[in-house]
């Protein structure tokens, strides 16, 4: 089982960026999607970025790929979301998540991942 810790979240202005972390812990695959989903009030879970902790290759939400950037330390069990000029829609809670499986081939849908984080809120103010 696998325990996942976000972190970083908060309240900032329009324009401003945020650092999230999500720490994992226990039983780790050699190879491991991991990745943020974020869910706004009223709204489906959606899948924001993701990283193939193997080979570190990665993909983002086309709705946000230009403001954000997805890592993982060197030991693989850290991945971190850097989100820039953040915008009022933004807004809401961000989910960390895992998969034993490369990223490939994953459809990037809630159901796909079965390790999931408490989950950190993201407000942006106008």
């Amino acid at each position: 089982q696998v325990t996942l810790v976000e972190s970083g979240g908060g309240s900032v202005q329009a324009g401003g960026s945020l650092r999230l972390s999500c720490v994992a812990s226990g039983w780790m695959s050699s190879r491991n999607c991991m990745g943020w989903f974020r869910q706004a009030p009223g709204k489906e879970r959606e899948g924001v970025a993701f990283i193939d902790t193997a080979t570190t290759k990665t993909d983002y939400a086309d709705s946000m790929k230009a403001q954000i950037s997805i890592s993982q330390d060197n030991l693989k069990s850290t991945v971190h979301l850097q989100m820039n000029s953040l915008k009022p829609e933004d807004t809401g809670t961000y989910y960390c998540a895992e998969e034993h499986r490369k990223c490939y081939g994953i459809s990037f849908k809630p159901d796909e991942f079965t390790s999931w984080g408490q989950g950190t809120q993201v407000t942006v103010s106008s």
